[in-house]
């Protein structure tokens, strides 16, 4: 064998085998540093037709908000402090995607049967208001405190915020999801 068919070789050789060597180490020496989102995953639920109602009366399909991506604000009508900061939250995190935010909606299941207070609402002008059935609260792990969700566009629940919201968070989240996201 010559002296370039070797070359040849193992140039060959170690084109093949240094990427299969950089993976192993960087997995198993270098492992990454974790989750690079801020809210929690969980298995996809979708928002249900016919559980939810405006508070008027009216049907809410989950195809209000079909095509959107929605943060869900689950909290009875008596809006405590943590209620108004997660609404508050959501629509500053929305307002932050700029030219983007047309594709973000926003939800409030009210979890009991009371009525939310019109100032709170007029805060809020493109806040969609529904109220949510007890079964499928639960299926959410409902609570009596306020909760932050985000659904996808076909309206599958996919991801829970912790109970003390961090804007900056939400908004790296939203950000990454709209821009790896192409809806129609």
């Amino acid at each position: 064998m010559t002296r370039k068919a070797r070359l040849t070789l193992a140039a060959l050789v170690a084109v093949c085998v240094l990427p299969v060597v950089a993976s192993y180490l960087a997995f198993y020496v270098w492992p990454p540093s974790g989750r690079s989102n801020y809210g929690a995953l969980v298995t996809p639920t979708p928002l249900p037709d016919g559980a939810l109602a405006t508070p008027a009366g009216g049907a809410f399909a989950r195809d209000d908000i079909k095509g959107f991506w929605t943060y869900v604000v689950v909290a009875p009508a008596a809006c405590d402090e943590a209620c108004r900061q997660a609404l508050y939250f959501t629509r500053q995190v929305r307002t932050a995607q700029a030219k983007e935010s047309p594709r973000v909606a926003r939800v409030w299941l009210l979890s009991d049967d009371g009525v939310p207070d019109a100032a709170l609402l007029a805060e809020h002008p493109e806040l969609v208001v529904a109220r949510a059935e007890r079964p499928w609260l639960e299926q959410l792990d409902g609570e009596a405190v306020a909760q932050v969700w985000l659904a996808d566009p076909r309206g599958q629940v996919m991801m829970r915020y912790p109970t003390e919201l961090d804007p900056k968070g939400m908004i790296k989240d939203l950000a990454r999801l709209l821009k790896y996201s192409q809806v129609g």
